[in-house]
């Protein structure tokens, strides 16, 4: 096949001399630094990827897609009705009613202020991943009522209450550590809302018997989560037959804000639907600018190794200026030239890309594999690295056109030449 005179003598161009071979070695630096900037920006963007989508797994594994409310605040009466009109919306995959409340459980060891959730044990796992997160007893567990404490008594001003059977509460992995109470002990859940006596509002108490452990993988849920069934919320918290909100599972979390519009639509005011993009706004905000940020600031290593390529091009350009006034004297254009210099700051660029990039997947392979991670203070054994396709292609495209870009200045250098002056005293 007949190549165009331009690529090979651009080819020939990126080998030196046996008796000089200072190009040649500059142009391996210069793939080398492209190589490193390329496997770098692969790497760090699979692992804050697989960061984000590991945290938006914990998250939608122990919280529903969406979160029907009141905008009042009040709670919801004639739950079981909305309940059924929001699962029929087209794309919504279950709904259920819950309780959302803040308490404080105090047991021998100390106390914790945490938010105490009550739900409905035989829908739950079709909205949420709390089964699957259990590590200790079951759900079934909620409603069946256990062994009275006598030991202990439910509250100060009602010792008699502690011969009744204790209701189940499950709580997280972290907070059962804290409060050094495991399946099977009492804890005492206290709520600041009480009767009212002469002294002002008294603070309700009751004893609970631990049914459950889980482990959701997240700090603030395992330290800060209990749950107890619906029914046991509404009795403790004296709602008679209403609740907080519905929870909301649909097919595609990531269309969740537009099947929270049309909830909203369907049930009206004065009920508000939002989605679990917009309960955790800040967080993903935080994550994405954070991964947008660590891409410019990696692409500066790219660009660091453009510079190799521009003194690259320029000692050849120095070099060749013989050969270069020769080709001018015979006819080339200095566009001709310019696309033989511009040929080698690509090949740079082309070969330093296909080469970062496998690179960038064995360096994800190797943390994967090889890099572990303390459990008890990371809550991951590994690091979860995804490479997506399009940041492949981003890193790609950036790389390229960087490397494209340091070519313009050597390349106009060499279409200026003056024949005439570049062979004056050969």
């Amino acid at each position: 096949m007949n190549l165009p005179y331009e690529v090979f003598i651009g080819l020939r161009y990126l080998r030196a001399k046996r008796r000089n071979r200072t190009i040649s070695f500059n142009t391996l630096i210069s793939i080398a630094g492209v190589t490193i900037g390329v496997a770098a920006l692969i790497a760090t963007l699979g692992i804050m990827t697989g960061f984000k989508e590991d945290m938006q797994a914990k998250i939608l594994g122990t919280n529903s897609h969406i979160i029907v409310t009141t905008r009042t605040g009040e709670t919801i009466k004639g739950y079981t009705a909305l309940t059924d009109k929001i699962a029929a919306v087209p794309e919504v995959v279950a709904a259920t009613p819950f309780i959302f409340k803040q308490i404080l459980l105090i047991s021998e060891s100390g106390s914790h202020g945490v938010v105490l959730r009550g739900i409905d044990v035989r829908r739950e796992t079709t909205v949420t991943e709390i089964a699957k997160n259990l590590r200790a007893g079951t759900l079934e567990d909620l409603e069946r009522l256990g062994p009275a404490d006598k030991l202990t008594p439910v509250s100060p001003d009602q010792p008699e209450a502690s011969a009744q059977p204790l209701p189940g509460i499950i709580i997280g992995k972290e907070l059962s550590l804290r409060l050094g109470v495991f399946l099977g002990d009492r804890l005492n859940v206290v709520s600041p809302v009480g009767p009212i006596s002469a002294l002002g509002m008294i603070p309700k108490v009751r004893g609970y018997r631990v049914a459950g452990v889980f482990e959701a993988g997240m700090f603030e849920y395992d330290s800060s989560l209990a749950y107890v069934s619906i029914k046991q919320a509404q009795e403790f918290f004296n709602m008679g037959d209403a609740v907080t909100g519905i929870e909301v599972k649909v097919a595609d979390v990531f269309a969740a804000d537009r099947i929270a519009q049309v909830i909203e639509r369907t049930i009206g005011f004065p009920y508000w639907a939002r989605d679990w993009m917009k309960l955790n706004k800040n967080l993903f905000s935080a994550l994405k600018m954070e991964k947008f940020m660590m891409f410019v600031l990696l692409v500066l290593v790219v660009i660091v190794a453009s510079f190799n390529i521009v003194s690259t091009l320029t000692m050849i350009v120095v070099e060749k200026h013989r050969e270069i006034a020769i080709l001018k004297a015979m006819g080339a254009t200095g566009k001709a030239v310019m696309r033989i210099f511009m040929l080698n700051g690509l090949v740079i660029g082309v070969v330093g890309t296909a080469i970062g990039i496998p690179l960038g997947y064995g360096f994800c392979w190797a943390i994967q594999e090889f890099y572990t991670l303390p459990g008890d203070v990371y809550y991951l054994s590994h690091i979860p690295v995804n490479i997506k396709v399009m940041d492949v292609l981003t890193v790609a495209i950036s790389a390229i056109t960087i490397t494209f870009l340091a070519t313009i200045h050597p390349c106009r250098q060499a279409a200026r030449l003056d024949p005439a002056e570049a062979i004056r005293y050969e």
